[in-house]
């Protein structure tokens, strides 16, 4: 008869956590700040079919690191909730603290069930406000926890020199090519000496105030994000 090992639940979550956070830091950081029009979305992704960054609802985006296919089942099933929402009750019943309670359940029973391995993903789900001082963004970690986003933050990658360098040069009330600058800037802190990360390479969006359209959410293009990282 074969004897079984006994895992304690303290190393067992321990192991969970670091075979999570190992996937997660394989691939380039994601950036969000807050500017003076809305919320900015700056990833480092060179595919143009792959986004790391989307649109979840008319004032919700949504951002992630990790394995491709985990986030995009989890940004799927992300609009398929608020759209039932929105359909069944009202379009401003959909917000961004619902869905990170959402994505929050999910992933913290992926987590702490033993039956499957943990996702290696971790979100930032962002809602533009009527005024900055409404604007919300959310992080969600691959155990299910969540903290909430103020002024700037980052996740994926060598997160922590990334946000060493936003948290010197970050300044409140941005304007968006200022923005741009600073947080793709911040991506290029994750080696020594610190690189250039140029244009071509990056998936940038917005959540903007300045839009008239009831949809908040608009990609800039490559030509748009040189021009920014010109001036």
């Amino acid at each position: 008869m074969s004897q079984q090992f006994y895992v304690s639940p303290e190393q067992l979550m321990k192991d969970r956590a670091d075979f999570a956070r190992k996937g997660i830091t394989r691939g380039r950081s994601v950036a969000v700040v807050h500017y003076a029009d809305g919320i900015l979305f700056v990833a480092e992704n060179p595919s143009r079919a792959l986004h790391k960054i989307s649109e979840i609802y008319d004032r919700i985006g949504f951002a992630a690191v990790g394995r491709y296919n985990e986030f995009e089942n989890l940004r799927i099933a992300g609009v398929r909730l608020a759209d039932m929402r929105g359909y069944a009750y009202d379009r401003r019943d959909v917000t961004a603290r619902g869905l990170a309670n959402a994505y929050a359940q999910t992933l913290g029973t992926i987590f702490s069930s033993g039956g499957e391995k943990p996702y290696e993903v971790e979100i930032f789900v962002g809602e533009l406000g009527d005024d900055a001082s409404h604007d919300q963004v959310y992080r969600l970690m691959y155990d299910g926890s969540v903290s909430d986003v103020r002024g700037f933050g980052v996740m994926g990658g060598q997160s922590e020199q990334v946000e060493a360098y936003l948290g010197e040069h970050y300044a409140p009330g941005l304007d968006l090519a200022a923005a741009v600058r600073v947080a793709v800037t911040a991506l290029g802190q994750d080696v020594e000496p610190a690189r250039t990360v140029e244009a071509s390479a990056l998936e940038v969006a917005t959540l903007s105030r300045a839009r008239p359209q009831p949809r908040k959410f608009k990609r800039m293009s490559d030509v748009d994000v040189a021009a920014a990282l010109s001036q």
